[in-house]
C-alpha cells in the first residue's frame, strides 16, 4: 500500500484543524457553541493561510530552503493569502452593502406602493474573507503544523 503524500496530508490536516478552530474562537467571540462554523469561510484561524503555510513550512523543512517545491509553494501561499485578507474580505463588506441597500429599498417600496421591488429571499453572504489577524493566526499554526511533521517524517 502507497503511503499518502506526506505534504498534501500535512496542508489538509492545517485545513481541517483550523476550520475545527473557528468552532472555539467563535465561541470564545460570541459565548454561543455554532458547529456550522467548521463549514464556513471567513473568521479566525483562516484556514487557507494555515494551509499554505503548513505546506511552505514543511517543504523548507523537508527539502531546503532553496529547493525550487519550497518556492512554489511560498509564492502561491503568498498569493492565496493576500487574497483571502485583501479581494474576498472586500467582497463580503461589498455584499454587506448590498444587503444593507436592499433593506432600504424593501422599506421604501412599503411607504410607497407603487414603488415596485422584490426582494430576495436570501441575503448576499457577507463573511468571505478574513481580517489580517485572522491571517496571521493561520499562518503561524500553519507554520507549526508544517515544522512539526516534517521533524516527525525525519525522525
Amino acid at each position: 500500500m502507497k503511503k499518502m503524500n506526506r505534504g498534501i496530508l500535512t496542508a489538509l490536516t492545517s485545513i481541517g484543524i483550523a476550520q475545527g478552530l473557528k468552532i472555539l474562537t467563535h465561541k470564545k467571540l460570541s459565548g454561543n457553541w455554532d458547529w456550522k462554523q467548521v463549514a464556513t469561510t471567513g473568521g479566525m484561524p483562516s484556514s487557507h493561510s494555515a494551509g499554505v503555510c503548513a505546506l511552505a513550512t514543511y517543504l523548507a523543512s523537508h527539502k531546503g530552503a532553496r529547493h525550487t517545491e519550497t518556492a512554489l509553494a511560498t509564492v502561491f501561499g503568498a498569493i492565496v493569502m493576500y487574497d483571502a485578507q485583501g479581494i474576498r474580505r472586500h467582497t463580503g463588506e461589498i455584499a454587506r452593502l448590498v444587503n444593507e441597500l436592499e433593506d432600504s429599498f424593501a422599506s421604501l417600496a412599503g411607504d410607497f406602493p407603487s414603488f415596485e421591488f422584490v426582494e430576495r429571499e436570501k441575503e448576499l453572504k457577507e463573511l468571505l474573507g478574513h481580517q489580517p489577524v485572522e491571517v496571521l493566526g493561520g499562518a503561524i499554526f500553519g507554520c507549526a503544523l508544517g515544522f512539526a511533521s516534517a521533524k516527525l517524517e525525519n525522525n
